[in-house]
């Protein structure tokens, strides 16, 4: 007996597809305006006349307005349906259905006899006109579509690569740093530098799972807390923690390996140096759609008069600075501020969907 395979149907990315949803308010206002205008086109084009035929006018865009509302409600309904075929297939579909609907609508305003009655020769010339009229104007948008959907891809493609760059600097500066973590407890107690590894090598697998340059905030602080634990075992009580983000949602957006670079300025500049240690304060809160994230340390002047640790433990804010900017535009602001002996980073930056909405 043969068993036949069945084939399921590749999942095809809508949103990849060129035509854009032209159900959209936004689109339909273009696609009114630019109707309009080939309207305009049209009756400038007629004999001219002493006083302009206002109701001309308003028949022609009638007509049109009809054809362009009519051709973007069916793309519309049928985009998913196109965007299984090559580009220049559903291009031919598109320009097929526009052209269909043209000649019906053209039928139903001859019936109507909207433009006066027509002779045999005459209605047969109006059909070709009105034919090639919307077979050249859909050509035209559908090529300009085209041109869109291909800078867009650009567009995103450096930005990816412009993050992904980024983000390629951030962790060997955490990998580097955590090792250092790491050598100094080996000739203290050699099972705690074990588990330490153990440790980092579950930061890492937990870290590199994710293919994406965002993840969501409960990963992103499991990542800093495995994090804050080996930082623990040489620190040990001189390291204090404070968290208050119970108010933000576990699936919210945040590109990755942002808290934890963050916690590890506050360590290297606030606590490392004292002494005593000191008290690392995190506060998250997500209101109205803006993520805030506020991470406070110790602040010492004196520190900044000893000699400053390696060039990589200082480029995180920049690099998530750049990346904020990149993944969420000028709205997302990185600040810091220096007052009553505290060292205060802020972030905050718009985000309306959730991982699970998005």
């Amino acid at each position: 007996m043969i068993l036949e395979r069945r084939k399921t149907p590749r999942p095809v990315k809508v949103d990849d597809f060129f035509v854009p949803a032209l159900c959209e308010p936004e689109a339909l206002l273009v696609l009114v305006v630019l109707a309009e205008l080939l309207v305009l086109v049209l009756v400038l084009a007629e004999p001219f006349t002493l006083q302009f035929n206002w109701i001309r006018l308003a028949l022609v865009s009638l007509f049109v307005q009809w054809i362009v509302l009519l051709s973007a409600a069916l793309l519309c309904r049928l985009r998913p349906w196109l965007a299984r075929h090559r580009p220049v297939v559903a291009g031919g579909f598109c320009c097929a259905i526009v052209v269909a609907l043209t000649l019906l609508c053209t039928l139903v305003a001859d019936w109507l006899q909207l433009a006066g009655p027509l002779q045999r020769t005459g209605e047969v010339r109006l059909y070709m006109r009105h034919a090639l009229i919307a077979l050249i104007m859909s050509m035209l948008l559908l090529r300009y579509f085209w041109l869109q959907s291909q800078w867009r891809r650009q567009q995103q493609a450096e930005l990816h690569a412009r993050i992904e760059s980024l983000q390629a600097r951030i962790r060997p500066h955490f990998l580097f740093n955590s090792l250092n973590s790491i050598a100094s407890l080996i000739a203290l107690d050699a099972d705690k530098a074990e588990r330490a590894v153990l440790d980092l090598s579950a930061l890492f697998r937990a870290s590199l799972a994710q293919p994406g340059t965002k993840v969501r905030w409960s990963q992103e602080l499991e990542l800093s807390r495995r994090y804050l634990e080996i930082e623990r075992l040489r620190l040990g009580d001189r390291l204090q923690l404070q968290w208050d983000v119970d108010g933000v949602p576990a699936d919210l957006p945040i590109p990755q390996l942002t808290l934890q670079p963050l916690l590890e300025n506050a360590l290297i500049y606030g606590v490392a140096p004292r002494i005593e240690g000191g008290l690392v304060t995190i506060f998250a809160t997500y209101r109205e759609g803006v993520f805030e994230l506020v991470i406070s340390n110790p602040y010492d002047p004196e520190v900044e008069q000893q000699p400053r640790p390696p060039k990589g433990t200082r480029q995180a804010l920049s690099n998530i600075e750049a990346r904020l900017t990149a993944l969420f535009g000028p709205a997302a602001s990185l600040k810091i501020e220096r007052r009553d002996q505290r060292h205060t980073t802020s972030l905050r930056y718009p985000c309306e969907r959730l991982m699970r909405e998005a």
